[in-house]
């Protein structure tokens, strides 16, 4: 008796470790950011570091540029005169 409990019991526990495996292996788009709406305001004051990532547009999010700043991250207009002077500058990650 004790036999089939250890197996039933190892048996659910392989099945945990096999889902809980499967989570981590989401493909990226699944958590990637998402700008539901972009600005066009200038915000360069606000921008930290020298880096930026281009988002494509993917419904209910649209194409953006997503800046850092001291506050969180910024969705900003990819064909805002500001925006492209300023990934001039930076680099694409």
């Amino acid at each position: 008796m004790s036999l089939k409990i250890l197996s039933i019991t190892l048996l659910l526990l392989s099945v945990c470790v096999c889902c809980h495996s499967s989570e981590d292996s989401a493909p990226p788009e699944r958590n990637a950011p998402c700008c539901p709406a972009v600005t066009t305001i200038d915000m360069s004051p606000e921008v930290v570091g020298e880096t930026y990532h281009e988002l494509p547009a993917r419904p209910p999010c649209v194409k953006a540029i997503l800046f850092n700043t001291e506050y969180g991250q910024l969705c900003a207009d990819p064909d805002a005169q500001w925006v492209k002077d300023l990934t001039a500058k930076m680099r694409k990650v």
